[in-house]
């Protein structure tokens, strides 16, 4: 049986990653889109990360891509060039299995050996116990949460924010 394997993304991984985050937009909390979008604009999104030197995983049981992450600019700004917000998706099969903890730490450790010093978690749905654990687990500190900002499946949600410095983080200058 092949084993877990965190590896960069390729173009081949995204009609997986689509599959993937349109299972999350069409059941979950996790992200506040509405409509999943298709294999051509998740193309472009990972292409835009790609080639502005973010990273971008998956993790892979042989030849099924089971979850991925990557990072991106927290903000447009150029003041928030040293800070990322990181995403991360599994399939439903592949949670609760350490995945996402793994693809969390491989992209933390990448993003601060590229110079990052900050990460910033923006959770959808402040009931998403198991991305705040994981996200808590790695060192991530609880920096607040906004209430009824997003409204889906009928209801109210929340984002919550978790911050982890990379790095030296805001101790020494860029």
């Amino acid at each position: 049986m092949p084993e877990l394997t965190i590896r960069a993304a390729v173009a081949a991984d995204l009609p997986a990653i689509t599959a993937i985050y349109e299972e999350a937009v069409l059941h979950g909390t996790a992200t506040f889109e509405i409509e999943p979008p298709n294999l051509a604009e998740m193309t472009r999104r990972y292409e835009a990360l790609a080639s502005a030197g973010f990273p971008y995983f998956v993790a892979v049981d042989g030849d099924q891509v089971l979850g991925y992450a990557y990072a991106g600019s927290y903000r447009p700004r150029i003041a928030y060039r040293f800070t990322v917000e990181n995403s991360i998706y599994l399939a439903p099969a592949a949670q609760r299995r350490g995945i996402g903890s793994r693809l969390l730490a491989t992209l933390i450790e990448s993003c601060a050996a590229k110079g990052f010093r900050q990460m910033v978690a923006v959770i959808g749905d402040s009931a998403n116990a198991g991305s705040i654990a994981v996200h808590r687990n790695a060192g991530f500190e609880m920096v607040g949460t906004n209430p009824n900002v997003g409204f889906k499946f009928g209801r109210w949600l929340d984002t919550v924010s978790m911050q982890k410095a990379l790095g030296d983080g805001g101790e020494t200058l860029p």
